[in-house]
C-alpha cells in the first residue's frame, strides 16, 4: 500500500487541482524560456551601440531576467515534485509580476496623470458627493421603519435613486468619463493589450496557487502560510524599500566606480575614485620651517598639515585636501554635540523621571525642539548668532557691563563673530544641533528608565546606597540597551551633518571650510560640480566610517554588558 501511494503521489488530488498544478507548471516553464531568451537577447545586443539602452541598465536587466528565469524554472521543478517550495516562488514570482505589468500599464495607459487631472477638478464633484450622502441618510432611515415594509422599500428606491444620480452627476462633473474615453483610445498599440494581459494572466496564476486545495497538494504547512501571510502585508513595504533604497544604494555603488558626471556616457574607472580620495603622503622636513612644494608633489598632493616627532618634522600631503578637511571636521563635531546630546539627556531624564509636581510640563518643553523643523529651527538660530542684533551677543554684553560695573572687572565685550569666525562657526552648529536633539534622547532615556524594575533600587537602598550610588550601580547598567542606541543614532545623526551648515554658512562650508562636512562636500561634488562618480564615492567613504563607528559601539556595548551580566 505504501509503494503504491508513492508511485502515485496524485491519487489525492482532485482533477480541478492537478489541472491548476499543471497549468503552473507549464507557465513557469514557458516563462522561464521566455526571460531566457530575453536575458540572450540583451547580452548580445550589449555589443550593438545603436540599441538606445544604457549598458548599465542592459547588465541590470540582463541579471533580472537570469534571475527571474532560474527562479521560475525552480518553481516548475518544485511544484512538479509537489514541493511546497514550488508554491512560494510560484507566489512571489506571480505577484511581482502582476505589480510590475499593473505598474508599467497604469504608466503607459496616463492613469497617473489623469489622477493628477482628477485631483485639479475634484472640487466641482463636491456638491454631488453631498447629495450621494444625502441619499444613505435616507436609505438609513428607511431602514429604521421594520414594521412598514412599503414604506421602508419606497426609501430605499428613493435612496438608491438619488445616489445613481448623484453617482452619475459626479461623473460629469470631475471629468472621469472623459478620463476613461481617453484611457481606452490609449489601446492604439501592442504594448497596452500586452501589459494588460500579463496583469490578467498573473492574477489568475496568483488566485490560482493561492487556493487552500494547492496548499494541501503541496504539503504547505501552517508556518509556511503563516510566512506567506506576513510577507503579502510587508509587501508594499519591501517594494518600496527595495525599489527606492536597496536599488539607489547598489546604484550608487556601480556609480562610484565611474566618471558620472550626469552629462556625458560614464567610463568605468575601477577604484580610481577612492584612490583620489584617500591618498596621503608623509614626507620629512629638514626643519619646521621648509615649504611643502620642496618636498611634496605640487601636482598631485597639498599640504594638509604638520607635525613634530622627536625633532623630526614632517609634512601631510593630501591628492584632496577638501575630503581629510571635511572629515576632520565631521569627527571634531561628533566630539562635541554626541557627548552633550547624551550625557546632559541622560541626567535630565533622570530627574523628570522623578514624581515631582510639573514634571509633564517640563517634558513637554524639553521634547519642543525635537518637533520643529530643522529649517525653521536654523533660521532661528541664524538670527540669534546674529553679531550686532542677536541676543546671545546682547545678553554677552549686559553680562560683561554688570561685571564692570559692579566688580570693576575690567572684561572687555568680545562681540562674537559666531558664524563668520572659522574658530567659533562649528561650535555655534553644534550648539545648535545639541539644543534640537537633546528633547528626543531625553525620551529615549525616560523610556528606558521606566522600564527598570522598582525592586532593584528597593534593594539597593536596603543595602544603604544613596542616590548616587544607585545611579551608578543600577540605572547605568540597565539602561545600557537604550545608552547604545540614543548613542548610536546621535552618532550617525552627526556624521550627517548637512541641513545646519547648509542653512547657516555663507559660503556653503563656512568661512575657510571650517564647517565643511563630508556630506556637504558630497553635495558639492555631486549637484554643484556635478561629479557624481566622486560623490558616489565619497558617500560610500562616509558610509564605511558610520559602519565602523557603530561596530566598535556594538561591541563595546556587547562587552559591558557580559561583563555587568557576570
Amino acid at each position: 500500500m505504501t509503494a503504491t501511494a508513492a508511485a502515485l503521489p496524485h491519487l489525492s488530488e482532485d482533477r480541478h487541482t492537478t489541472l491548476w498544478l499543471n497549468v503552473a507548471v507549464l507557465w513557469h516553464a514557458g516563462f522561464a524560456l521566455l526571460l531566457a531568451a530575453s536575458g540572450i537577447f540583451l547580452l548580445v545586443s550589449l555589443a550593438d551601440s545603436t540599441i538606445p539602452i544604457a549598458t548599465g541598465l542592459r547588465v541590470f536587466l540582463i541579471a533580472l531576467s537570469l534571475l527571474g528565469g532560474v527562479s521560475s524554472a525552480c518553481a516548475a521543478i518544485f511544484i512538479t515534485r509537489r514541493d511546497q517550495r514550488g508554491r512560494m516562488l510560484s507566489l512571489v514570482i506571480n505577484y511581482l509580476g502582476f505589480v510590475v505589468c499593473l505598474a508599467f500599464d497604469l504608466h503607459i495607459l496616463g492613469v497617473y496623470v489623469g489622477l493628477d487631472v482628477l485631483a485639479g477638478t475634484f472640487k466641482y464633484g463636491l456638491p454631488f458627493l453631498l447629495l450621494g450622502f444625502i441619499g444613505y441618510l435616507i436609505g438609513a432611515w428607511g431602514d429604521r421603519h421594520e414594521d412598514f415594509p412599503q414604506r421602508q422599500q419606497a426609501y430605499r428606491r428613493l435612496s438608491q435613486t438619488i445616489s445613481l444620480i448623484a453617482a452619475g452627476l459626479w461623473l460629469l462633473s470631475v471629468g472621469l468619463l472623459e478620463g476613461l474615453r481617453a484611457l481606452l483610445q490609449q489601446f492604439n498599440s501592442p504594448l497596452p493589450f500586452i501589459l494588460t494581459a500579463g496583469i490578467a494572466v498573473f492574477a489568475v496564476l496568483l488566485r490560482a496557487v493561492g487556493r487552500r486545495s494547492v496548499a494541501e497538494a503541496l504539503h504547505t504547512k501552517r508556518q509556511h502560510e503563516e510566512t506567506l501571510t506576513g510577507l503579502l502585508f510587508l509587501s508594499p513595504n519591501l517594494l518600496g524599500f527595495l525599489l527606492f533604497f536597496a536599488a539607489p544604494l547598489l546604484f550608487s555603488l556601480l556609480i562610484s566606480f565611474t566618471n558620472s558626471d550626469a552629462f556625458n556616457p560614464p567610463d568605468w574607472v575601477g577604484l580610481q575614485n577612492y584612490q583620489h580620495l584617500l591618498n596621503v603622503t608623509i614626507q620629512p622636513l629638514s626643519s619646521s620651517t621648509q615649504l611643502a612644494n620642496e618636498v611634496l608633489d605640487v601636482k598631485i598632493y597639498n599640504e594638509l598639515a604638520r607635525f613634530e616627532i622627536l625633532g623630526q618634522s614632517y609634512v601631510i600631503g593630501a591628492q584632496d585636501k577638501l575630503f581629510w578637511l571635511a572629515l576632520r571636521n565631521t569627527l571634531v563635531y561628533c566630539l562635541m554635540a554626541v557627548p552633550v546630546s547624551v550625557i546632559p539627556a541622560l541626567l535630565l531624564a533622570t530627574l523628570l523621571n522623578s514624581k515631582l509636581p510639573g514634571m509633564k510640563l517640563f517634558r513637554a518643553v524639553y521634547f519642543l525642539p525635537s518637533v520643529a523643523a530643522i529649517v525653521g529651527i536654523a533660521l532661528i538660530w541664524q538670527w540669534l548668532y546674529n553679531s550686532a542684533i542677536g541676543y546671545i551677543n546682547y545678553f554677552i554684553s549686559l553680562t560683561v557691563n554688570f561685571a564692570n560695573s559692579l566688580f570693576n572687572a575690567g572684561w572687555v565685550d568680545p562681540k562674537l563673530q559666531w558664524l563668520s569666525d572659522s574658530n567659533s562657526a562649528l561650535i555655534a552648529i553644534a550648539l545648535m544641533a545639541v539644543w534640537a536633539t537633546l528633547g528626543f534622547n531625553i525620551v529615549l532615556f525616560l523610556s528606558g528608565l521606566q522600564s527598570i524594575p522598582r525592586d532593584l533600587y528597593e534593594a539597593a537602598t536596603v543595602d544603604g546606597a544613596n542616590p548616587t550610588q544607585q545611579f551608578f550601580a543600577v540605572t547605568v547598567p540597565m539602561l545600557a540597551p537604550t545608552t547604545f542606541f540614543v548613542l548610536t543614532t546621535t552618532t550617525i545623526q552627526a556624521m550627517q551633518l548637512f541641513e545646519q551648515v547648509f542653512i547657516l554658512s555663507n559660503p556653503l562650508g563656512g568661512p575657510n571650510n571650517s564647517t565643511l562636512s563630508l556630506v556637504v562636500y558630497l553635495y558639492q561634488n555631486g549637484f554643484q560640480r556635478f561629479r557624481q562618480g566622486y560623490a558616489s564615492a565619497t558617500a560610500w567613504v562616509l558610509f564605511i566610517v558610520i559602519f565602523g563607528l557603530t561596530l566598535f559601539q556594538y561591541r563595546r556595548q556587547r562587552s559591558s554588558s557580559g561583563a555587568y551580566e557576570g
